[in-house]
């Protein structure tokens, strides 16, 4: 199963990230399944990285965040950087891995509809099941839904009615389809892709209980960072990094804690979802 590498990159410090990384591949072996993060180190692919790889993209400051539409450029030009969820999912998908586990996809930004992330157009396009706690809490959740119902992604709530807000359990925002177990994930996967469509299965999993903060407190706190964000003017790749690492410092570290435990178990969700896929459809596209 796939693992973006820009949530060591970019997402988290160091060595937070660096001992989050070690644990999910921790605890995906623990399931027998392989775990492969996706990076680009001085102009290579890497689908898997060893730990002297993993520990120096983490320590790295200054990696590019590569998209899809990077990807491309960061070969030819021999740079490094780590891969986002759009980006994972094209090298996940030339390699024939089905499944991949994240944090939270980009979306369609709050006060901007249109600064949309490329991840939500990725998700419509490659067929991959794709574990995340939902988009992240600062961006425009009912507009990033809407926007996956008309690309024709399934979203599935994994043991939950409700879209996931990231560090919360709880956005208000109701799906329509759930699925209790991985097999159901599967199936539904399976019967997704046999239908000929091509888009990604979506799988949304809440934060877990003890680590969840309040919808309240996040809206508050992104509220005052977006507000930050426009009296600097930022647009584009930058605005997600500094807008988390805003939410980091106006919570404490909570966000922080969250965000490590949500990664984690997301990890463990993935894995049992692609150990199943492997014993009972390995064709299953």
């Amino acid at each position: 199963m796939a693992i973006e590498s820009t949530v060591i990159t970019h997402g988290l410090p160091y060595p937070e990230n660096l001992q989050l990384a070690e644990d999910m591949h921790k605890e995906i072996w623990k399931l027998g399944v392989v775990p492969a993060m996706v990076a680009v180190l001085d102009g290579r692919i890497l689908v898997g990285l060893q730990s002297e790889w993993m520990a120096k993209i983490a320590k790295s400051g200054g990696l590019r965040k590569l998209s899809a539409q990077d990807l491309a450029q960061a070969v030819v030009k021999g740079q490094s950087g780590g891969t986002t969820v759009a980006g994972t999912m094209v090298v996940a998908h030339q390699v024939g891995i089905k499944v991949f586990a994240t944090g939270g996809i980009g979306g369609v930004h709050r006060g901007d509809s249109l600064d949309i992330s490329a991840d939500l157009m990725q998700l419509a396009t490659t067929p991959i099941v794709v574990i995340c706690s939902g988009a992240k809490a600062i961006l425009d959740l009912p507009a990033t839904i809407e926007y996956l119902e008309t690309q024709g992604v399934p979203v599935i709530g994994y043991q939950t009615d409700e879209f996931s807000a990231f560090y919360s359990r709880s956005s208000g925002l109701s799906l329509k389809a759930r699925a209790d177990t991985a097999e159901e994930v599967v199936e539904i996967a399976r019967v997704h892709w046999q239908l000929g469509l091509t888009s990604a299965v979506l799988v949304v999993v809440p934060v877990p209980v003890e680590m969840e903060l309040s919808k309240e407190l996040i809206d508050d706190v992104v509220e005052q960072a977006n507000q930050e964000i426009a009296q600097e003017g930022m647009r584009g790749q930058e605005v997600t990094p500094y807008l988390l690492e805003r939410v980091r410092q106006l919570t404490g570290g909570d966000s922080l804690r969250a965000n490590l435990g949500l990664l984690l178990n997301n990890a463990r969700v993935a894995g049992e979802i692609a150990r199943y896929m492997s014993r009972r459809y390995m064709r299953v596209v």
